[in-house]
């Protein structure tokens, strides 16, 4: 798993996600980040990236 820093724009990234949630209230957001991990872990695929994505993302402060 790649733990290095891998964004070729990570403040645009950052922005475009910004914007999605923006006018959402705490429900809507909480939606949109779940379905936005599913589109994520469906392009990942692997299922045993996907289990380290989790350990890591838990283990991080």
């Amino acid at each position: 798993m790649n733990m290095a820093p891998n964004f070729k724009d990570a403040d645009g990234f950052y922005e475009q996600l910004l914007d999605a949630h923006a006018g959402l209230d705490e429900r809507a957001s909480a939606l949109l980040n779940a379905k936005l991990i599913l589109v994520m872990a469906n392009q990942i695929g692997d299922p045993a990236l996907l289990t380290a994505c989790i350990a890591a993302a838990k283990a991080a402060d």
